[in-house]
């Protein structure tokens, strides 16, 4: 009798086994179950003599975090290079992107004049755009006009711009820039060299009422009858110690010029302006 009970027993069990097993084997086969090895099936077997236990989240030390955890890791492996090389500044990018500007036929490695001109195109400005000016600035350019491939590459990097976008995106902080006083006091000094005839010593008085306009025609209420001066004026060009006292005279002197004082060290070109200045307000 005890024997015919044992084998009951077992023949249920087996019963049971080979239907979680062909039930495991149809899922596998449709691709609903994960693919899990001989070791599991007694336990599962094994699970319905025993009260059903509340379920709980999978910890880090489950397979299928595990599982998870290796894949998430060999996925930021090959990841990381190309994230990496996107947000690094590269040489030979900022390079191509240079020949994009200078053109094939320019054999002096020199953007010019049509290189600048679609330069500001791509960028959103106009050349004669005060941030032109401080991008020029920032490259230490020489000539107006040109940027040259040695330029551009050191400018450039400093910048960390390799390309177009990059460079449209600093516009904002090339425009800050202005907003440092001892930054923009090297731009202005800057930009006589720059904008001068590389063989004349003084800066025309054209160039040099623009440049005047660019830097300080926003920010010098007195720039517009400062302008008008220079106009009816006798002078034909402007020279480097005359160009930086105007400077030093827009951030010094007051509007209504009270506290200029005519036995200072300032350019005749400065006292001429105050008297004619003086004259037109009381006329």
């Amino acid at each position: 009798m005890h024997s015919d009970a044992a084998n009951l027993q077992l023949s249920s069990h087996l019963t049971t086994l080979a239907s979680i097993h062909k039930i495991h084997h149809t899922l596998h086969r449709l691709h609903l179950t994960e693919d899990v090895g001989q070791d599991s099936l007694p336990s599962a077997c094994c699970s319905r003599a025993m009260p059903p236990r509340k379920k709980r989240r999978p910890s880090a030390g489950d397979d299928m975090s595990a599982k998870k955890s290796r894949q998430d890791s060999v996925f930021r492996k090959h990841e990381t290079p190309q994230i990496r090389e996107e947000e690094t500044f590269s040489s030979k990018r900022c390079l191509e992107w240079f020949y994009e500007y200078a053109g094939e036929k320019c054999c002096d490695d020199v953007v010019g004049p049509e290189g600048m001109e679609k330069l500001c195109e791509d960028i959103g400005v106009e050349p004669e755009n005060v941030v032109m000016l401080v991008l020029a600035w920032k490259l230490d350019a020489q000539s107006m006009g040109y940027f040259t491939l040695q330029e551009w590459l050191r400018g450039m990097g400093s910048l960390q711009c390799d390309s177009t976008e990059r460079l449209r995106n600093s516009l904002d902080y090339l425009r800050s820039v202005l907003n440092d006083s001892t930054s923009f006091k090297l731009i202005y000094r800057y930009a006589f060299d720059f904008a001068r005839e590389k063989d004349q010593r003084s800066l025309d008085l054209n160039t040099a009422k623009c440049m005047l306009g660019l830097l300080l025609g926003k920010t010098w209420p007195l720039f517009p009858v400062f302008n008008q001066f220079l106009e009816q004026s006798k002078y034909k060009v402007i020279n480097k110690d005359q160009w930086c006292n105007v400077l030093e005279f827009s951030r010094t002197i007051n509007l209504d010029l009270s506290n200029y004082d005519e036995d200072g060290a300032w350019p005749v070109l400065l006292d001429e302006f105050v008297e004619w200045y003086k004259e037109r307000q009381m006329s």
